[in-house]
């Protein structure tokens, strides 16, 4: 098995076909054959239908995790005499369908780009449960979010407020706005991941935030409703929203002397299990922590509870997707005389997950196929791509008999997959399928080589259509 190769969290499994629970979507199972089956459609049903590499997400799933997080937030707020909003985040996965999912369940839209708006929009989101953010918004996208009345606009630079503010008076609008501050704390996360310290591209620092609400309110198309802070992506645990929130609410109790401030937005950055040892806390927990630590920071100023904004992503959407793919190849490669590593290749690699490389993210796989009896053996899941860092999954278990046409599932790919794709190797992103009590669709549609062709200017005549907006 090459034991000696395996990280140190690794286990060996005692059945390589067991699904872990908190991993998969709750509907995954196996069926009579042994073959993987999500929303009540099996995983070779869908390689026949839509091909691979596919991506898979369960509606039922994504929306109960909209929901889950909804009510843990807004239970934990009216137990503290308020009231609290969850804004789905957009980036973690964003379609016309999933923003219409998210918005039927309850839940507003925070987007990040004008790409993003306009998705939001052509979906039919409301434009006021819409909160805009972004460290470089264009001038383009701000009269883009101020013309469609967005609910809120996230301001992260002295620049952005000034051109905000010169496109909402043009208009004789007010455009409601929040201001992003870093408070400072380090969230226990990849670097990459973390976004409330100080040397990094967003927002204000906490010293700085005076100075800026004061530019703010000087402005005559701008109204400052708000404070926002968000300390970083994938968390486990409470202590670092502890700390944050105490920092954040004596700014806004600072802030608020002059003129009340309505609402106080703690970001996101719930963290999911993308393994079998991960182990975040439940979202109640969190949800009832945070609130309870900014309840008692305001209970100890004399000053009555804002109404709360969080903004999960990758909560909802992780677990709800899955990605299938084909086994091209199965390589043994000696790595010293005691150890040899199985090298599985399938047909796609990091144009659609992207995660390994960037942040040496870990993830699970599983065969989707069938089941098998054969031993465990460590494997290394590998794409197709010309990079000696296209890695899908770094160590998993998978039966040793794992063959050519295999076909295998890696969970907890709904997140930051799709939205970081791309045609590296100019290798088409794959479709998106939604499934629900057994029936599939696609909600993205595959892309194809013709699709690169009609877009490469050596082929095709050059248009108007192609200047960039933004």
């Amino acid at each position: 098995m090459n034991a000696s190769l395996a990280p140190a969290w690794l286990a060996v499994p005692r059945d390589a076909n067991d699904l872990a629970p908190a991993v998969w979507p709750h509907s995954a199972c196996r069926d009579a054959d042994g073959v993987l089956t999500i929303g009540g459609v099996a995983a070779t049903a869908l390689r026949d239908d839509f091909g691979t590499p596919l991506y898979v997400v369960d509606e039922g799933e994504l929306r109960a995790r909209a929901r889950r997080v909804r009510d843990a937030f807004q239970d934990a707020a009216a137990t503290r005499g308020t009231e609290a909003r969850v804004y789905y985040a957009g980036k973690a996965f964003l379609s016309a369908e999933v923003a219409r999912w998210v918005t039927e369940e309850g839940l507003n839209l925070d987007v990040c780009t004008g790409g993003e708006l306009a998705v939001a929009l052509a979906a039919g989101v409301d434009p006021v449960r819409i909160g805009f953010h972004g460290n470089n918004k264009s001038r383009v996208e701000l009269e883009a979010a101020v013309d469609a009345r967005v609910g809120t606009v996230i301001v992260d630079s002295v620049t952005e407020v000034e051109r905000l503010a010169a496109v909402a008076a043009a208009r004789g609008i007010r455009q409601p706005v929040l201001i992003r501050v870093n408070s400072g704390v380090h969230a226990e996360t990849h670097d990459f991941l973390a976004t409330a310290h100080e040397d990094q591209k967003f927002g204000f620092a906490l010293a700085d935030a005076p100075e800026i609400a004061a530019l703010v309110r000087a402005q005559p198309g701008l109204m400052l409703v708000g404070v926002h802070c968000h300390i970083g992506s994938q968390i486990f645990g409470i202590d670092g929203f502890r700390e944050s929130a105490a920092r954040i609410v004596a700014l806004h109790a600072e802030l608020s002397e002059i003129d009340p401030l309505p609402i106080l937005n703690l970001g996101g950055g719930f963290g999911i299990a993308y393994t079998s040892v991960d182990d975040p806390d439940p979202i109640e927990a969190l949800a009832d922590g945070i609130v309870a630590a900014v309840a008692a920071q305001c209970a100890a100023r004399g000053i009555p509870i804002p109404r709360l904004a969080f903004e999960p992503g990758r909560y909802i959407a992780g677990p709800a997707g899955v990605t299938l793919y084909e086994v091209g190849t199965v390589k043994p490669v000696r790595v010293s005389d005691e150890a040899t590593r199985i090298y599985v290749s399938v047909d796609g690699g990091m144009s659609d997950n992207a995660r390994h490389a960037l942040y040496d993210a870990q993830y699970s796989a599983r065969l989707a196929s069938r089941s098998s009896t054969a031993e465990p053996t460590l494997t290394r899941i590998v794409g197709r791509h010309c990079e000696s860092g296209d890695i899908v999954v770094d160590a998993e278990y998978l039966p040793g008999d794992v063959a050519e046409d295999d076909l295998l599932a890696v969970p907890a790919t709904g997140a930051y997959c799709y939205s970081l794709a791309s045609s590296y190797n100019h290798v088409p992103r794959p479709a998106v399928v939604a499934v629900r009590d057994g029936r599939a669709r696609v909600i993205v549609h595959r892309e194809t080589i013709a699709d690169l062709l009609a877009r490469d200017a050596g082929l095709t005549p050059t248009s108007e259509g192609n200047r960039c907006l933004y």
